[in-house]
């Protein structure tokens, strides 16, 4: 986690981390409302998770209803890179690259057939992974792209917004 990206949090969000910390035993570092899909985004401290979701994800299960929202966890890491995989498990990320037209930061994903599970529901992981990489790392997430296979000129980029 880049500690000189300054975030704050308010007293729901403060709110919401202790009730985590009640339920699970576990500690979030970060957590976004993300009233656009109805979610709760818990950053969870690296080596937590496992304690954060709970056996069969009992724990997650038991935050949406006393929390009344979808609960999503991501699990810190100290690099950008890894922090993004973090956030598109179980899609395999293969890197990032800065398009020098716009700016961004494209995230590579292996394979063709994960880009729905990327993307996600009405945009929903692209967003999540927005939103926390600009939070967590001052980075702009751009489009993602299929790696190239090869015997394939480039890499297939897709558009989302």
């Amino acid at each position: 986690m880049n500690l000189t990206m300054h975030r704050t949090l308010g007293f729901k969000e403060r709110r919401y981390i202790e009730e985590l910390r009640i339920l699970t035993r576990s500690t979030a570092i970060d957590c976004i409302i993300d009233d656009q899909f109805d979610r709760v985004i818990y950053v969870i401290k690296k080596g937590d998770m496992g304690m954060a979701i709970g056996k069969h994800g009992d724990n997650i299960r038991k935050m949406q209803r006393v929390l009344g929202k979808r609960i999503e966890m991501v699990e810190e890491a100290s690099e950008p890179e890894s922090f993004i995989a973090n956030i598109f498990k179980p899609v395999e990320v293969g890197g990032l690259k800065k398009d020098e037209t716009t700016g961004k930061c494209d995230v590579i994903i292996r394979k063709k057939a994960d880009l729905g599970i990327a993307i996600g529901r009405g945009g929903a992981n692209i967003e999540k992974a927005r939103i926390l990489s600009r939070r967590c790392f001052g980075i702009e997430i751009g489009e993602i792209v299929v790696e190239k296979e090869p015997g394939r000129d480039e890499h297939e980029r897709v558009q989302h917004t």
